[in-house]
């Protein structure tokens, strides 16, 4: 089993049932999200992909307050997929957002979407849960336009917390598999630098969550 197969089936077994009740729970805790839709603001007619997208929750929140732009999303579970879908109907979005089933660290936007290039691209609360998150922020900066930005929310390290609550987000968070990435930055400077590209990063919240823009000429 490769791993972006073994991944997916672990990602299906996690959100199976936490799927149905995920939105409730998740607005407590995942912050910076729509803080991170709000800055998107993609041309007019621009296209909008999201990395990871779940349930479709971001997307549908996102295709609202954009109407002017197309919008995807890609997730490696199938059981989040079906959700997302159902959500989208719900929300009457379908002719504006199509939904695909791919691995964040390899694939191809033109044979998933038939779109050569991205004018924007989000990952909210992914990396940490993508095993080769590096990877993932890799194909996500190739997958942008000219002109196109990578934006990027997730946990940081907590650093501005105390340290009992610090030490028992991290335990929290590795019951679900989850795990902060240290050197979000670090990678992601790595990534713009190989690109030509720029990187703007900050602490969010006393370092609860850290942002990040990378942005191509």
């Amino acid at each position: 089993m490769t791993v972006a197969a073994a991944h997916a089936r672990r990602m299906d077994g996690i959100y199976r049932s936490q799927r149905h009740f995920y939105d409730l729970t998740r607005k407590y805790y995942l912050l910076g999200r729509d803080r991170l839709i709000a800055d998107l603001a993609p041309p007019p007619g621009g296209s909008v992909l999201e990395i990871g997208c779940g349930t479709g929750r971001n997307l549908i929140v996102a295709a609202r307050r954009w109407p002017h732009a197309r919008w995807f999303g890609l997730d490696i579970s199938h059981a989040m997929l079906a959700t997302a879908r159902a959500g989208v109907a719900r929300a009457g979005l379908d002719p504006r957002i199509t939904l695909a089933q791919g691995d964040a660290t390899d694939f191809d936007p033109q044979i998933l979407f038939g779109v050569s290039g991205f004018d924007r691209i989000f990952m909210s609360y992914t990396l940490s849960m993508i095993p080769d998150w590096q990877a993932a922020i890799g194909a996500a900066v190739d997958a942008l336009a000219p002109g196109g930005a990578l934006h990027v929310v997730d946990f940081g390290q907590l650093e501005r917390l105390p340290s009992p609550l610090r030490a028992g987000l991290f335990a929290w968070l590795r019951r679900f598999d989850v795990t902060p990435r240290a050197d979000l930055e670090q990678w992601l400077r790595v990534a713009a630098d190989a690109r030509a590209a720029s990187l703007a990063f900050e602490s969010l919240y006393r370092g609860y969550a850290w942002s990040g823009v990378v942005r191509r000429d």
